[in-house]
């Protein structure tokens, strides 16, 4: 058997399977095929590692006349295991595996086989794990417009960009890099694939994240994140250090720190305002640009449902609305509350 020793060693060697995992795989082989083929429950199977010897053992019938010597054993072979022994008895001797049957053998093959690919797919799953729930660079290797197909590469990986994410990446071409979340590792299939978005708020965070030490420092927390994508996004944060402008940090020196992520984004709007506890003054805030009037939480509405109603300056409407409602969706995304608009006059215009 030093020849499927130094197999293992080899599959250990080149694709960084455990030794001791094939090895098991093997002897829960040897072991299956001798029970389902040959009704034997309770085998002794052993691999030693040190001297690559596959020893299997069961218990045999002593007979006179030998028909399958996976099961039996001569009297003569016997005898040399136990001087006591005599016809019937039950004698624990060794198993010559290379006369396995040719179902048996493929079994085990089969068996062998599986176990290679499952090693193979848990070592490229949990080099995949260290960029779950992280914004990575991806590598665009391949791209189609008429087929809707952005291939990335992550690592050793290749995922597809969702259809719904590929406007977000043009002008981008074969060979660049864009930034992307990993939201999960996909494990259900042949191989593991990385779940990737562009469009989903958890990127605006990453990516402030990588711009903004203060906010890896934990000097300033993001609280919410509403978007909408290629777009608007609006984000809250808020800072844990008086000393601290978390809106100025957040932008940066003439915007130096916000730009790169407006840049990645494709030149996605990025409102960024401060988080407040007080709802009316949230609300107040998450409607920026718009100037508020006033707020007043809807008494007749149920209150578990967060509705308000927000008066805004005449002239102010159509900005706190935004292009085709955008501004006070992502209002109400941002916080929570059920936003109506009211003019200040109380006539709506055009």
């Amino acid at each position: 058997m030093s020849e499927l020793f130094n197999a293992l060693k080899e599959i250990n060697t080149e694709v960084g399977i455990d030794f001791d995992y094939m090895k098991d795989k093997i002897i829960q082989a040897i072991s299956s095929v001798l029970k389902n083929s040959y009704g034997i429950h309770d085998p002794y199977v052993n691999f030693e590692e040190g001297s690559g010897d596959l020893t299997v053992k069961v218990n045999k019938t002593v007979c006179e006349s030998v028909d399958d010597d996976i099961i039996q054993i001569s009297l003569h072979d016997a005898l040399d295991i136990d001087p006591d022994a005599k016809l019937g008895d039950s004698i624990l001797a060794d198993v010559d595996t290379r006369k396995f049957g040719r179902i048996a053998a493929q079994t085990v093959r089969s068996v062998i086989r599986q176990g290679v690919r499952d090693g193979e797919k848990a070592i490229v799953t949990q080099k995949l794990k260290c960029y779950e729930k992280e914004m990575v660079s991806a590598k665009i290797v391949r791209m189609s417009v008429k087929k809707e197909l952005v291939i990335l590469k992550i690592g050793e990986s290749e995922t597809s960009l969702p259809k719904k994410d590929i406007k977000y990446v043009w002008p981008k071409k074969e060979g660049d890099f864009i930034k992307v979340y990993v939201s999960h590792i996909q494990t259900d299939g042949r191989y593991p694939v990385p779940i990737v978005s562009r469009s989903c708020p958890e990127l605006i965070s990453a990516l402030f994240a990588n711009e903004v030490p203060e906010i890896k420092d934990g000097l300033i927390s993001i609280k919410h994140v509403a978007r909408e994508p290629g777009v608007r996004s609006k984000i809250a944060v808020e800072s844990n250090d008086p000393a601290i402008d978390p809106v100025g940090t957040c932008i940066g020196p003439n915007g130096c720190r916000i730009k790169p992520i407006i840049e990645e984004l494709g030149g996605e709007k990025i409102d960024v305002l401060r988080y407040r506890e007080d709802p009316i003054e949230f609300i107040t805030a998450s409607l920026s640009p718009a100037s508020v009037v006033s707020v007043t939480v809807d008494s007749d509405a149920d209150t578990s449902h967060n509705e308000c109603t927000v008066t805004v300056p005449d002239d102010q409407l159509s900005l706190a609305i935004g292009v085709k409602g955008q501004n006070v969706k992502l209002a109400a995304r941002l916080t929570g509350w059920k936003i109506n608009l009211k003019p200040e006059s109380g006539f709506y215009g055009e």
